[in-house]
C-alpha cells in the first residue's frame, strides 16, 4: 500500500475524504524523558515508568512510556493530522488496543492510519460511521502500539452553503 495525501486539510475535511483503504502517515512526535516520568508519577506508578535506577533492572532495561502516555500521544498526532477540526462528531470507543513494543524516552512515534470503512450511519444519514487502523511506529519503523478507532465525521453534502 502507497501513503495517501487526504484531498483537504482537517480544517475542510468531511466524511467523503476518508476513502477506505487509503493509508496516511504522519508524524513525528518526540517522546521526553520528564513528560514520562511526570506522567508515571502521576497515573501508573510503577517502577519502571517512575525510577530510572529500578527500570534499569526490569525486563525492558530501562524506563518506558506507559502504554497510556503512548495512547496520549498518539492521540496528539491523530487528533492534529487524521480527524477533522470541523465535522469530527466524537467516537464511541476504539477495539484491540495493543502494546507491542515498549517506547523509550528518546524514541520518536509517528502514525500509519488505514480507513478500514467507511460508510453512512442508517439512523442519522448526515454523519458517517469511520473505522480506521491506527498503527504507532517508533524511529526503527517498528509498530509499538496498534488499535481500531471508530469515529462519527459529518458529511459534506449537509453542510449549508449560506
Amino acid at each position: 500500500m502507497s501513503t495517501s495525501t487526504f484531498s483537504h486539510p482537517p480544517d475542510n475535511r468531511y466524511f467523503e475524504d476518508y476513502v477506505p483503504g487509503a493509508v496516511h502517515e504522519f508524524g513525528a512526535i518526540a517522546v521526553d524523558e520528564e513528560e514520562v516520568l511526570d506522567f508515571g508519577r502521576r497515573y501508573v506508578p510503577l517502577s519502571y515508568h517512575i525510577d530510572k535506577h529500578a527500570a534499569k533492572d526490569s525486563i525492558y532495561g530501562g524506563l518506558i512510556a506507559s502504554g497510556w502516555h503512548t495512547a496520549g500521544l498518539m492521540m496528539r498526532l491523530y487528533t492534529d493530522n487524521y480527524l477533522s477540526s470541523i465535522a469530527n462528531l466524537g467516537s464511541p470507543g476504539c477495539d484491540e488496543l495493543r502494546w507491542d513494543k515498549p517506547v523509550f524516552p528518546g524514541d520518536t512515534l509517528s502514525l500509519r492510519v488505514t480507513v478500514l470503512e467507511a460508510r453512512i450511519s442508517q439512523s442519522k444519514p448526515d454523519r458517517g460511521i469511520i473505522r480506521s487502523s491506527v498503527e504507532v511506529l517508533n524511529q526503527k519503523r517498528e509498530v509499538v502500539m496498534s488499535l481500531k478507532m471508530v469515529n462519527f465525521v459529518r458529511s459534506r453534502q449537509f453542510v449549508s452553503t449560506n
